[in-house]
């Protein structure tokens, strides 16, 4: 079975449209994208809405644990069995029901995950 697949430029035209530079176009090049089209917000945060409720709560249970760890000047948690990668842990919550987004590194709140075998 043949299979085509359009690789050219015109795929992607209408999606690089009002986009500058050029190298983030030929090669996997953030710094180039990023340099060539950031615009500094100088306003201030009057365009935020209010936190919801639930946000609230999340925040407050989050800083539940910040709390304890300033206390005790120590991580709350460790995962010591599991060497990282970005598909390591299964999905994390602070609170599930009252999550919009599932984004935790880990599986618990401010567990911290470790890289053991990383070289610096």
């Amino acid at each position: 079975m043949k299979v085509d697949i359009d690789t050219s430029d015109k795929l992607y035209a209408d999606a690089w449209l009002g986009f500058k530079g050029t190298d983030w176009k030929n090669e996997i090049n953030v710094r180039d994208f990023i340099q060539h089209n950031y615009t500094p917000y100088e306003g201030d945060e009057s365009f935020l809405a209010e936190a919801t409720p639930a946000t609230t709560e999340l925040w407050e249970k989050v800083m539940e644990g910040i709390r304890i760890e300033n206390a005790t000047h120590a991580p709350l948690d460790f995962d010591t069995n599991i060497a990282t990668t970005i598909t390591a842990h299964d999905a994390g919550y602070i609170d599930q029901p009252l999550e919009k987004i599932v984004g935790l590194q880990t599986d618990a709140p401010l567990k911290r995950a470790l890289h053991p075998f990383r070289r610096h």
